[in-house]
């Protein structure tokens, strides 16, 4: 069975995914890193060579190879969750945590910005990630089996507790 960890940009799903495949064993991919090695290039590069259409079918593509593994902790880019195709192959391969973020824990984690191309530009980035975070919140409820809160909380203990719920 697969952990799929869904949230925003900076909510720690790489670094909690990485932690939970070591305690337990499990591979760990991460789709931003599978677009990466597809493309040759920084998701920057390729988001800004072929645009968000492109990149989406790309990340969609790794979704796809993801869910074809048997066990494994996979970190999903935080826009992953809009292609429909996505949330069902989440939902039919594995179990699927949320690690929800506050806007302003959002924030913190992200500093300038800068390799983050929804946000690396805008002129307000409080109120770009704020309205990405509303247009995304609804789908993550929907995709996730179990939501974990992540604000004020070392990651080890948000680690712990997402591997307790797969296990």
């Amino acid at each position: 069975m697969i952990l799929w960890l869904v949230g925003m940009m900076g909510s720690g799903k790489s670094t909690v995914g990485e932690m939970v495949a070591h305690s337990s064993g499990a591979p760990f991919l991460d789709t931003d890193r599978m677009v990466e090695q597809a493309t040759g290039e920084s998701i920057p590069a390729t988001w800004n060579r072929i645009g968000e259409e492109g990149f989406r079918r790309l990340e969609s593509e790794a979704v796809a190879r993801a869910a074809k593994s048997s066990r494994c902790v996979v970190a999903t880019g935080g826009g992953a969750i809009i292609e429909p195709a996505n949330r069902t192959a989440m939902q039919r391969s594995g179990t699927v945590v949320w690690l929800r973020s506050s806007l302003d824990h959002l924030l913190g984690n992200l500093g300038s910005g800068s390799g983050r191309p929804l946000i690396a530009d805008a002129d307000d980035q409080r109120l770009a990630l704020s309205t990405l975070l509303e247009s995304r919140e609804t789908l993550y409820m929907g995709v996730a089996e179990h939501v974990v809160d992540v604000d004020g909380r070392p990651l080890e203990d948000v680690a712990a507790e997402v591997g307790e719920l797969w296990s």
